[in-house]
């Protein structure tokens, strides 16, 4: 049986110095280049379990430029999410879930986490994915549940993780967050396209840009 699929419980920090260090985006990503951008690691709980790999797995989605200073969430072995690094700059990283069978990490503008940690809670209540999608958004009409008042970004790398080799192989796609945007209010087909943008959930709180890079890109 898989473990519960955790819930965000605030910002359980384990402290990191800020990392250093750069690497690409898509193929063969090497953990030793990642954990050359974690910095220093240390966490007074033993309740999380190989650090070091889920900080490198969270940075597998990073842009270059921002990297380093980024806010990195892990998981504990109780499912649930942990901060493992402090951040210095606006983007947020999530390692990729254990309890998933499929590998992929995400990092986002930090105007998200309220939207995001939302989903992982009710998630964690056992929601379906339609009800956490329309639950959130009930509450974001509402103004119980914080959105970005503009357009904020998500990357996600989707793909594998070889623990023995310490390599992430897949891709990266953009999510860019336009609250209740419209085809007629951006220009964009609600058409998915492979290598271009469209618009997904037109009209409600959670319409976003999709941007899918061309396979083998």
């Amino acid at each position: 049986m898989k473990p519960p699929t955790p819930m965000f419980r605030g910002a359980n920090s384990c402290g990191s110095r800020p990392a250093t260090g750069s690497r690409g985006l898509f193929h063969g990503v090497s953990a030793l280049t990642l954990l050359a951008l974690s910095g220093t690691w240390s966490c007074a709980s033993s309740q999380v379990a190989n650090p070091e790999e889920q900080i490198a797995q969270a940075l597998a989605a990073a842009p270059e430029d921002k990297a380093e200073g980024a806010r990195i969430l892990g998981y504990a072995t109780d499912g649930s999410v942990v901060e493992l690094r402090a951040g210095t700059n606006d983007l947020v990283c999530l390692s990729s879930n254990p309890a998933r069978e499929n590998f992929s990490s995400s990092c986002y503008h930090e105007s998200l986490e309220p939207y995001f940690a939302r989903g992982r809670e009710l998630d964690a209540e056992g929601a379906s994915r339609e009800d956490r999608y329309g639950i959130r958004f009930e509450e974001m009409r509402a103004g119980t549940l914080r959105m970005p008042v503009m357009s904020a970004t998500q990357y996600i790398f989707d793909g594998s993780w070889d623990s023995e080799t310490g390599t992430a192989e897949g891709r990266v796609r953009w999510v860019i967050y336009v609250p209740d945007a419209t085809p007629q209010s951006t220009g964009l087909s609600l058409q998915p396209q492979e290598g271009g943008p469209w618009l997904m959930m037109k009209g409600t709180p959670g319409a976003h840009i999709m941007i899918m890079p061309p396979r083998g890109g």
